[in-house]
């Protein structure tokens, strides 16, 4: 069930709600004409359908992060603040995977708090110095925004942490949601000020800025959006209980990278591991404080093993899992008491709060019970350090470490291992300081959750479950006690994936694969519809339009050989009709257009011959198609012909019972049994259950029937199984076909349908009337029900301009009795 509509709130995102300054206008926005910069502000109302691109001289690309990568301080002496690169920061790095004439600019928030007074002058030395675009959220937004609905509600929710209690995650906040709204929606217009939409690519980072690519794409429908996670997206039955789950996952549908069809766009998705900077950690190695550093490390543990762990504190990381595994390695083996040390190195906690105390509390209790345990006046097996530690200090212990361990029990881009594998290659001028031969062989070890991103990459590591003590405990005797000679293949193996799949690999990965996403955006169309966050675009070919009465009845007065074909439900009946009989109307106007000598009207369905049969009895002149053209009946009197392509049927008697079995397991579901199909309906059924077991029946289905001559299709809230080599494309060819060899060529073409099957009509028509033997090409209305992709050129919004059109037709024919013997042949002699 969908969530309550969102304009509203979207309004109050979009006013005056939040007096955020502009940015100053140091980037060009927007080129309409060569050498002709626009400084419209109204950029909301671009219907981004404009054939009139930008030019520009270099290329750029907008990050969009939740924070900017600077480091600022105030100075404290002239009170101004000063700025720099965060040299740490991965969105930094990440301009390695771009060309050298790539402009990059940088949009997000600063990690201080800038006053009103100073952000106009911060905002321009920012642009200036550094092509960073600030978006200065307002203090309670920020605080409801990060701390609120991206700390409380996503990130737990995203580690699969379910509010069940008051003491287990927070409840959901519609406050909060509007606040994250709102910061989208700033950030959203902070990309707009500097954009040229045409050009411009933007790549939105993280699970702060979710429904952003919605006000992007709201703002230019044609807009090039990336967009990447950097935590795991939980598994659908976690995601499922969060109450804006559709507004959020439209709001990622609404990129270009994330393949999947939505509305005609189709939407790229990639898994790519983030990498690390090799160029910036192969420097810190090189530093003299890192050499003397690593040498008072290996004189600290002369004749110990290092096992390292390197974790932010809060509740996911495992650190207490880590910590009991180690107090039952040491238990189980009494011949490592003294010799091995875990090292944990604790990173701050990026939140606060009850959880991450009592993490730390219990970290603290585990560790101190060990040590009294087993520690001796030399020794102690549990080291906590719990400060600040600089780059160069850990590089020293991961060097030093003979195995790594990453615990965490839900983790996303984990780059501990990749930076521990570098560290124990070291570097050449690591070697010289250290006295060690640039030859020498080297060796790491791993031990890794299953749970955490990177664990897919690192086939030597050992993968373990963290929340199994004894077998981590195992994975770590292994570790520490491996040969020599497999410590080094393993260590080979990752430092080449490693030190090839860096973080400029990732970034030109995605990027390539953005560019490649974004490729047909000019040969398409696009519409905007919908509300709030339910906003998408719909994007079809240039040629797709809709199909006037005016335009058909002209060509349709000018022309007098007619075949005509119209699909059933969806089409002349809503598909949301509870009553399926035809309506008085829809009779009157078919018998009009049936009467009308130059015309061939058939009704094309995938219903049964007996209900059509029933429903269209006072149509004596209409020809019928049931069953996708199984069952063909030329007019009211004629014989019902039977396709002879699939004669053999004994394959319904394995289907059946197969879909008996996901009937009795699937409330709300029945089998629909036709003469020469079975059709399976979940439309009464639990949505997500029923699309999942309809998945599920059709890879059964596909399985069992692998050998027989029939087809599994599934459509919609539907699985069906039909004769193979059947459908209504046929019905049109032989209707088609029959017409021409009687000497009676069409000159007008007309279909009409909603659905997929629909589709082999379109196609069937366009392919037969294109057959050199025709005297002239005939004016052809292919036309689908709805706003959508297809292979009709034309479309109808819903069945009620289907009817209209029909009555457009039908008062302007001329009826007269006639008989369609002239054109009825023996359907199974020509199929």
């Amino acid at each position: 069930m969908s969530s309550r509509s969102y304009a509203n709130l979207l309004d109050l995102a979009g006013g005056d709600l939040l007096a955020i300054p502009h940015t100053p206008r140091t980037i060009p926005r927007i080129m309409t004409v060569p050498g002709i910069i626009s400084d419209l502000d109204g950029y909301s109302c671009n219907d981004g359908d404009s054939d009139v691109s930008s030019s520009g001289c270099r290329e750029r690309k907008i990050i969009v992060a939740n924070m900017l990568p600077l480091q600022a301080k105030r100075d404290t002496e002239s009170a101004k603040w000063c700025f720099c690169w965060d040299e740490d920061s991965i969105l930094l790095h990440l301009k390695d995977g771009f060309s050298s004439d790539t402009e990059v600019i940088y949009v997000g928030s600063l990690k201080v708090e800038i006053d009103a007074s100073e952000q106009e002058e911060v905002a321009q030395r920012l642009l200036d110095d550094f092509n960073c675009v600030p978006t200065f959220l307002p203090h309670d937004l920020q605080k409801k925004f990060y701390l609120g609905f991206c700390k409380q509600q996503l990130w737990p929710l995203f580690h699969y942490m379910l509010p069940i209690c008051s003491d287990h995650g927070d409840r959901f906040d519609r406050v909060l949601w509007q606040a994250y709204v709102c910061a989208n929606k700033v950030f959203a217009d902070k990309v707009m000020e500097v954009i040229n939409p045409d050009d411009d690519f933007v790549w939105v980072h993280d699970y702060h800025l979710m429904v952003l690519p919605t006000f992007l794409r709201k703002g230019y429908n044609r807009v090039k959006v990336g967009f990447f996670l950097h935590s795991p997206f939980p598994s659908s039955e976690i995601y499922r209980t969060l109450p804006v789950r559709d507004e959020i996952l439209r709001g990622l549908l609404n990129s270009d990278l994330i393949g999947l069809d939505y509305f005609g766009r189709t939407i790229f998705i990639k898994i790519l591991p983030v990498g690390i900077h090799m160029g910036r950690l192969e420097s810190v190695l090189n530093l003299s404080s890192t050499s003397a550093k690593l040498k008072e490390v290996q004189e600290e543990f002369k004749g110990r093993k290092v096992i390292l762990g390197v974790d932010d504190m809060d509740i996911f990381k495992g650190i207490n899992l880590k910590l009991l595994a180690v107090e039952q390695l040491l238990l189980q083996n009494p011949d490592l008491q003294g010799k091995v040390v875990l090292v944990q190195i604790v990173n701050p906690a990026r939140g606060s709060g009850k959880d991450v105390q009592e993490a730390k509390k219990e970290t603290y209790l585990i560790a101190q019970r060990i040590n009294d345990t087993y520690a001796s006046s030399h020794y102690q097996p549990v080291i906590l350090i719990d400060r600040p530690v600089p780059r160069f200090e850990k590089s020293a212990y991961y060097a030093v470490a003979e195995c790594c361990i990453v615990n965490a029990v839900r983790d996303g881009m984990n780059l501990v291992p990749y930076k521990y594998i570098v560290c124990r290659q070291g570097t050449e001028r690591l070697d010289e300081s250290m006295g060690r031969k640039s030859d020498s062989p080297r060796t790491s070890m791993l031990v890794v959750s299953e749970f955490i991103g990177c664990s897919p990459s690192l086939s030597g590591a050992i993968r373990v479950n963290p929340w199994d003590i004894d077998a981590v405990a195992e994975a770590l005797n292994a570790a520490i006690t491996m040969s020599d000679s497999e410590k080094q293949l393993r260590h080979e193996k990752h430092y080449r994936y490693v030190s090839s799949h860096d973080v400029a690999y990732w970034a030109r990965s995605f990027m390539q694969d953005l560019e490649r996403a974004c490729k047909d955006h000019y040969s398409k169309r696009c519409w905007g519809i919908g509300f709030g966050l339910g906003f998408r675009v719909v994007s079809l070919f240039h040629g797709f339009r809709k199909l006037y009465i005016d335009h058909v009845v002209s060509a349709y007065k000018r022309t007098s050989r007619r075949a005509i074909f119209l699909d059933y439900d969806g089409t002349i009946v809503p598909q949301s009709s509870l009553n399926k009989i035809p309506s008085p109307e829809v009779i009157s106007v078919l018998n009009a257009l049936c009467n009308d000598t130059k015309n061939i009207v058939f009704i094309v369905s995938g219903r049964g011959r007996d209900s059509l049969s029933d429903w269209f009895t006072s149509c004596q002149m209409l020809g019928l198609a049931a069953e996708h053209g199984y069952f063909l009946r030329w007019n009211r009197d004629s014989e019902w012909e039977t396709s002879h392509l699939s004669a053999d049927l004994d394959w319904k008697r394995i289907v059946e019972p197969v879909m008996q079995s996901y009937t009795e397991a699937t409330d709300g579901s029945n089998i629909e049994i036709k003469e020469s199909a079975l059709v399976w309906h979940h439309q009464d059924a639990d949505p997500d259950f029923g699309s999942c077991q309809a998945k599920e029946l059709l890879d059964h289905l596909e399985s069992v029937l692998a050998n027989e001559p029939a087809v599994v299709k599934r459509g919609q809230h539907i699985v069906e199984v039909k004769p193979q080599g059947v459908s209504k494309g046929l019905v049109a060819e032989k209707v088609l076909s029959t017409m021409v060899n009687g000497g009676n060529p069409p000159d007008f073409v007309m279909c009409i349908g909603d659905d997929r099957s629909d589709e082999d009509m379109f196609e069937s028509i366009l392919r037969t009337v294109s057959c050199p033997s025709l005297p002239s090409a005939p004016d052809i209305f292919a036309c689908t029900v709805g706003r959508k992709p297809s292979k009709a050129k034309y479309f109808l919004d819903d069945t009620a301009d289907v009817v209209k059109l029909l009555q457009g037709l039908a008062t302007s024919s001329n009826p007269k009795p006639r008989l369609l013997a002239q054109f009825q042949v023996s359907f199974e002699s020509t199929i």
